[in-house]
């Protein structure tokens, strides 16, 4: 039996568009995916769109739209970017959908139950663009607003009946939880982010509104509607089928962005404590991708379109850029001058030619047909991948430190090529060129494995000119070197050099 990961990316709010933050977090996330199913595991992969709140409600006014007519519009626009990213989630939530309020409304009974939550009156000051309350520490007046100093959005003072939380209840538990499981939070950066604002002190959380009603209603309480994050993390626990008969949960892992950290590190494991629910493994806070040296936001008008990119660069060449020079867990940037480079020597001039050079030669002098050798012992060491630091590499998700080591390899097997120079052995009879071209056609298949979960499209279509069809593409192959004699196919051109 295969055993079982559960990986998510953030549900996405549906008020504006997608931009490559989006773009980002759900391709990291399809990567660490789609490699533990090359690994053996049976995958889960969640992404879906977080649909309730006062924003949403905000913004279909202005559109003269429903709240769920809004939804519907703008929640599609992010599911075909799914298949726009070629994701390989299995399933797509919408917080709307029955399945989810039913969940929410078991969470908010069980913790009822458990004496964790009371009705008060909420006084502050509350963000309807971060849909977040801040204390008084956190807000500052600049230009007669007052704005959130850590994130510039504008916030209002809220005086209003609310149930509560009893999250102040829960500060020595997420310490001792944090120190017990040090690699509960990553990267380590934001671990101490978190530690210092729960030691700081932790107020009870507001977690109703009755100023509004586009929300999941309180059980019992008509008037009352639930605090948008607590509904939007009980996706998470949604799409597991946790009170169902077969349960994904607990998460392996939540990758989200480091804005939303606090929801996710303080907030959400709180909750499941209260509830008894067992929490997830690991919670991953990336960086945000940058315009210029500032992060993207519809209201800095400073958006990379991901789309557009993807047009003009193409996808899996645009996912190799993210996962290879932006460190995981730092911010980074797109430079357009950058990725044309990262392209070109990478890809075209580096796997790429490799890949034309031993085709090309193998169509003409094999038939198109892996050659029939016995290797000498220094050709059988270029066969070798170091895969047990590559396992590692991945596990500790450093995802640009594995993208690089493919890339090594590849150099290494270009210079193996340029070396024993096969296209002037082959004018000489020398019967040495059928080893050197089956030791790099091996390299390329090991090559385009693990390339796979980067660049799945190019690697499927690259693997299939072996004979190896995507179903069977697994880690496994790469201590199983292709078979004399195999009819194989010519690959083409595989990238294109950009100028």
């Amino acid at each position: 039996m295969k055993k079982s990961f559960y990986i998510t990316t953030p549900i996405y709010y549906p008020s504006a568009k997608p931009h490559m933050g989006h773009a980002y977090s759900s391709i990291s996330a399809d990567v660490i995916a789609r490699f533990k199913r090359l690994d053996g595991f049976d995958v889960k992969f969640l992404t879906g769109t977080d649909e309730h709140g006062q924003k949403i409600q905000k913004s279909a006014i202005k559109e003269n739209l429903s709240p769920i007519e809004f939804c519907d519009k703008i929640s599609k626009v992010f599911f075909d970017l799914t298949k726009k990213l070629n994701l390989s989630n299995t399933d797509f939530i919408r917080t709307t959908e029955k399945r989810h309020s039913e969940t929410v409304q078991r969470l908010w009974k069980i913790l009822e139950e458990n004496n964790k939550i009371y009705l008060s009156k909420y006084s502050g000051w509350y963000s309807v663009s971060d849909e977040a309350f801040y204390s008084k520490d956190e807000v500052e007046s600049v230009e007669n607003k007052k704005i959130c100093s850590a994130t510039g959005s504008v916030v209002e003072w809220v005086e209003e009946e609310s149930f509560f939380f009893k999250l102040s209840e829960f500060q020595d538990l997420l310490l001792n939880f944090y120190q017990k499981n040090p690699d509960f939070i990553q990267p380590a950066s934001r671990k101490n982010e978190v530690i210092s604002f729960v030691k700081s002190g932790l107020k009870d959380l507001s977690i109703s509104r009755t100023s509004f009603d586009w929300g999941i209603p309180v059980p019992g309480s008509d008037k009352h509607i639930m605090y948008v994050w607590l509904d939007a993390l009980t996706n998470y626990v949604t799409a597991s089928n946790f009170f169902g008969e077969k349960s994904f949960w607990p998460a392996d892992i939540h990758i989200i962005g480091k804005d939303i950290l606090r929801f996710h590190a303080v907030y959400w494991p709180a909750f499941l404590m209260a509830a008894e629910i067992p929490l997830p493994k690991k919670i991953f806070g990336h960086g945000w991708i940058l315009s210029g040296d500032e992060k993207m936001s519809k209201s800095k008008g400073n958006i990379l379109d991901p789309i557009e990119i993807i047009d003009e660069f193409g996808l899996d060449e645009i996912r190799y850029y993210l996962m290879k020079e932006v460190i995981y867990g730092l911010d980074g940037k797109i430079n357009i001058d950058n990725l044309k480079n990262c392209i070109n020597s990478d890809l075209a001039n580096n796997v790429g030619n490799l890949s034309q050079r031993i085709f090309t030669l193998i169509n003409k002098h094999f038939s198109s047909k892996v050659p029939d050798v016995k290797l000498l012992k220094e050709d059988s060491d270029f066969l070798f991948i170091p895969m047990n630091n590559l396992k590692t590499t991945m596990e500790n998700l450093e995802i640009h430190n594995y993208v690089r080591e493919i890339i090594s390899y590849s150099s290494k097997i270009n210079k193996y090529v340029n070396d024993e120079e096969p296209w002037v052995k082959v004018k000489n009879y020398d019967d040495r060129v059928g080893s050197i071209l089956y030791v790099a056609l091996n390299a390329l298949k090991n090559i385009f494995i693990l390339l796979h979960p980067i660049m799945p499209e190019k690697s499927e279509n690259f693997l299939s000119c072996l004979g190896i069809p995507p179903e069977n593409i697994s880690l496994q192959l790469i201590d199983q070197n292709l078979d004399s004699n195999t009819k194989l196919t010519m690959p083409g051109l595989l990238f294109k050099k950009h100028i």
